[in-house]
């Protein structure tokens, strides 16, 4: 089984380590049965993240006939300001639509052996590319009416479980997805070995 946390410009950080760690953990408490990458839509590349220009290396490109998870984390940068001046939030996630990116993600979701996964403002930046209409999914607080423009059922919980679509709420929820990720795949003896070594108990009820 795979999970591919996948890479844009202007990712948030948080969003991608939080799930990277937890899930390496828990890889490691199951024998290592799952492979943990990250990638791009373009392939192998270092990419910029939205904070002080923190880059993270994609080392492969999204395969979406890989079984397994295909985590989109949100953005990060100045949630207001001139959109022609600043890569603000709301135009880094609109930018994400552009890429070739989305019709990798459109062929995930497509895949019956793959659950595709978003923390904070990845489920906004696949809503605003039209990918998750009449689905039900959360995101960060502030972005929730936006959400619910895009035709999105929005649920207001950690972590909504919609089956082959798995969303989590603000940045650190990707703590409590990959938990719940692990939880599905391995069952809870591995999600609490991982909760016992990092020393953190999941947050909020997860609804499915």
């Amino acid at each position: 089984m795979h999970a591919q946390i996948v890479l844009f410009d202007g990712f948030d950080p948080l969003d991608v380590i939080a799930p990277f760690d937890v899930l390496v953990a828990g890889s490691d408490a199951a024998g290592g049965e799952l492979v943990v990458e990250l990638v791009s839509a373009e392939g192998p590349r270092p990419v910029v993240s939205g904070s002080r220009g923190l880059v993270l290396n994609a080392t492969a490109q999204l395969d979406p006939s890989k079984p397994g998870y295909v985590i989109v984390p949100g953005a990060s940068g100045p949630i207001d300001g001139d959109p022609d001046e600043l890569d603000t939030i709301p135009v880094l996630l609109a930018r994400f639509g552009e890429t070739a990116a989305v019709p990798l993600i459109r062929e995930a979701m497509a895949n019956p052996d793959i659950t595709v996964s978003t923390v904070c403002g990845g489920s906004l930046a696949l809503a605003m590319a039209g990918l998750l209409e009449g689905r039900n999914a959360v995101t960060h607080v502030l972005g929730l009416d936006v959400l619910d423009a895009t035709g999105v059922n929005v649920v207001r919980a950690r972590v909504v479980d919609d089956g082959d679509l798995v969303t989590a709420g603000g940045v650190t929820s990707g703590l409590d997805l990959a938990l719940h990720l692990l939880d599905r795949s391995y069952g809870p003896r591995v999600a609490l070995a991982v909760e016992e070594l990092f020393e953190y108990e999941r947050r909020g009820t997860v609804w499915t």
